[in-house]
């Protein structure tokens, strides 16, 4: 295992070339006091669509050869309403789609200027149940059966188990031991190079967790990680997760005083103006959860959700800071 370093740098989602840096400390508490997880859509009962014959696309198109173990290698959209969702996003953001249906299960690969960024998959709610869509973050893994006995030698459990998706590899969904969902994926066609996210995909994921410290050290067990503590207020920690001396996603305290809040992922869409893109979220039938504020960066950020309630950040990030962690 990787030592914990602490940092007192500025304040910003991830650090750069000159030191570890830290989120806005009460961004997650305004966001949480929404009450916005209190129907927290049950992955468990999603992923078994996943076993339809879908010929979902590759991670990486060519193949290529390389491997980051704990990186965010995709991010996709379970929701009810496949229709509404891609035309909110395509609004959005400018992605465009192919369709993909087989088995009963409609799926939807989204690009942007011709690069995949994400898949957007249809599941149904049950009558009278109320269960909002989530965005599910894959990190990469090499071997899931391995990366299954360490998750569950920690506390995790198995939502569904490793199985094989055509084109795309081996994966399988867990919750960690506090209860947020995500996915290990080992991507039999290498994983995405590391580097800056266009606007208009992917760029940040943060774990919202009741216990930080016992969430990073699953994380670093898991994946190996570097942990980085970063500056905060009393009450509240930032934890930063790196590895190959990048920094791949951040730790931050859950409210206490929010009993039905619940640990999960959040994963940020890098934006050229938050204040206009959430006023384009607002126009395309989302909510503003989170109004667009400026990390001490000098970027804005927001935190918003789409017509069908599935959370997901806004983050403005200058071309000039890297993701990169200074190494040791």
């Amino acid at each position: 295992m990787n030592p914990r370093h602490r940092s007192h740098q500025s304040n910003s989602p991830a650090p750069n070339r000159n030191g570890t840096q830290r989120m806005k400390p009460d961004r997650v508490g305004r966001f949480l006091r929404q009450g916005l997880f209190a129907a927290f859509f049950c992955v468990a009962n999603a992923m078994p669509g996943m076993a339809a014959p879908l010929q979902l696309p590759a991670i990486v198109e060519p193949a290529g050869q390389e491997h980051h173990l704990g990186k965010i290698v995709f991010v996709e959209l379970v929701t009810p309403d496949l229709a509404a969702a891609k035309k909110f996003y395509a609004g959005l953001f400018g992605w465009t789609y192919r369709d993909i249906q087989a088995g009963g299960t409609k799926y939807a690969e989204a690009f942007l200027d011709g690069r995949p960024v994400s898949g957007l998959m249809h599941k149904d709610v049950p009558a009278g149940e109320h269960r909002q869509p989530v965005w599910l973050s894959f990190f990469a893994v090499g071997d899931v059966d391995a990366a299954k006995k360490i998750a569950v030698q920690n506390g995790a459990k198995v939502l569904f188990e490793p199985h094989n998706v055509p084109n795309r590899g081996q994966e399988a969904v867990f919750a960690d031991p506090q209860g947020a969902v995500f996915v290990a994926l080992a991507s039999s066609s290498g994983d995405p190079p590391d580097v800056l996210a266009a606007p208009g995909e992917w760029i940040w994921s943060s774990l919202i967790t009741s216990d930080p410290d016992a969430g990073a050290a699953f994380y670093q067990k898991l994946f190996n990680y570097e942990v980085f503590e970063l500056p905060s207020t009393p009450g509240v920690q930032h934890l930063l997760l790196a590895s190959d001396d990048y920094a791949r996603a951040s730790v931050n305290t859950l409210p206490v005083n929010i009993p039905k809040a619940r640990p999960h992922w959040l994963n940020y869409v890098r934006v050229e103006d938050a204040v206009k893109m959430s006023a384009k979220v607002v126009e395309l039938g989302g909510r503003v959860l989170v109004e667009p504020q400026v990390d001490r960066h000098g970027g804005k950020v927001a935190v918003v959700a789409d017509p069908l309630g599935a959370p997901f950040g806004l983050l403005e990030w200058p071309d000039a800071e890297s993701k990169e962690v200074p190494s040791e």
